[in-house]
């Protein structure tokens, strides 16, 4: 097939997920072709299947805010045109599927019929979809893509919940790398940071509000009043200067480290116990994901679609949004001698049920699928 993949070229879940799905579709033989403003970060390998076609916005004066969504309309007509694309696949609706809706109507009259596949990952519904400057476009968008994924069965039923959507939704988890996300000989690394072989929590993400990374701080107090350990802390974003600051007002600056956006964020994983998802919202949890590969248990809330993947009592343990208490009990339990090689065992096989082989195929059937219906005219 020759898959159009538009996203967001960032470091955020979903813009992760669509190009870790272009390369994985590039080795299989497909052609995979990148429609975005920038390079994706994780498009970091050469293959003579993968194609990358930046959208250009000139400046106008006109134009208080560049428009975008117009720009990404026209390169996905042209792509489609000169490329001669199968289909299109956009990741995050806002604003790729009414684009890509946009898009699909300038082919046709051109008498180029193209399916449009749209993947939800999560503040694209739960958080800037709702509003009510975007809602009905989102929804109209969706309710016109020939196919709708999303990346867990609680973003589907919060989808359904929340917009009037009529199409079927099909649920393809989040996946990962198995050869990139495991366990790496890095003893040294860890020498570096605990030499007292202190334990090592371990936090990523973007540093805004929803991560919580309050709470991470807390937990990581709670437990180092129980036992000597660490606190990585990977990523960047707003709330990173306050996060510094409750380190400096708790006295713990000496045992935290704050190590900013890594790409090889798997070498910290390798050497860490425990890591710490409070998240107040997460529509599936790709981090600890990435964090369970390693071999590293998981310390979640139950909020959205984290369940799913941190089984309760078997890959880590679950509590409820805001309850550091039970999380710090939670961590001491998992952290025991006794207990932490069986949780670390756990983690990595459920992560093996998230393989990058065993997802990218219900993809391949989803575009498949939709090729079919408008070549049938459905």
């Amino acid at each position: 097939m020759n898959i159009g993949i538009v996203c967001y070229p960032t470091f955020g879940g979903s813009g992760v997920v669509a190009t870790e799905l272009g390369k994985a579709l590039a080795l299989k033989g497909h052609r995979v072709h990148f429609i975005t403003y920038s390079q994706p970060v994780r498009l970091d390998f050469f293959n003579e299947n993968l194609f990358y076609h930046e959208v250009f916005i000139p400046p106008y004066p006109l134009f208080q805010f560049p428009p975008y969504e117009l720009a990404l309309a026209s390169k996905m007509v042209d792509i489609v045109q000169n490329e001669k694309l199968d289909v299109l696949h956009v990741h995050y609706a806002i604003p790729h599927a009414s684009a890509a809706y946009m898009a699909k109507q300038i082919l046709r009259t051109k008498g180029i019929q193209i399916p449009v596949i749209t993947t939800l990952h999560g503040t694209d519904i739960t958080l800037v979809g709702k509003d009510a400057s975007y809602e009905p476009v989102v929804t109209f968008s969706i309710n016109q893509s020939d196919a709708v994924t999303s990346v867990s069965a609680d973003l589907k039923d919060e989808t359904y919940r929340y917009f009037a959507i009529e199409k079927d939704i099909e649920v393809i988890p989040n996946f990962i790398n198995l050869e990139r996300f495991k366990k790496q000989r890095k003893e040294h690394f860890r020498a570096a940071i605990a030499p007292e072989g202190e334990k090592l929590l371990i936090h990523t993400s973007n540093f805004r509000s929803v991560k919580r990374v309050d709470d991470v701080v807390h937990i990581f107090a709670g437990v180092r009043e129980q036992m000597p350990v660490k606190l990585l802390l990977v990523g960047d974003g707003p709330d990173r200067p306050r996060i510094e600051k409750l380190c400096r007002e708790l006295g713990h600056c000496q045992d935290v480290r704050f190590l900013g956006k890594m790409e090889a964020v798997e070498e910290v994983l390798s050497i860490s116990d425990l890591f710490l998802m409070p998240s107040e919202k997460e529509s599936f949890g790709l981090a600890a994901l990435e964090a369970m590969a390693c071999e590293v248990p998981v310390i979640s809330t139950n909020a959205g679609g984290i369940p799913e993947l941190n089984v309760h009592g078997l890959t880590g343990m679950v509590s409820n949004i805001g309850d550091v208490a039970d999380m710090v009990k939670n961590a001491l339990y998992v952290l025991r001698d006794d207990n932490l090689p069986r949780f670390k065992a756990a983690a990595r096989t459920h992560a093996e049920e998230f393989a990058v082989e065993k997802i990218v195929p219900r993809y391949e059937a989803c575009y498949q699928r939709a090729i079919d219906a408008v070549l049938a005219g459905v």
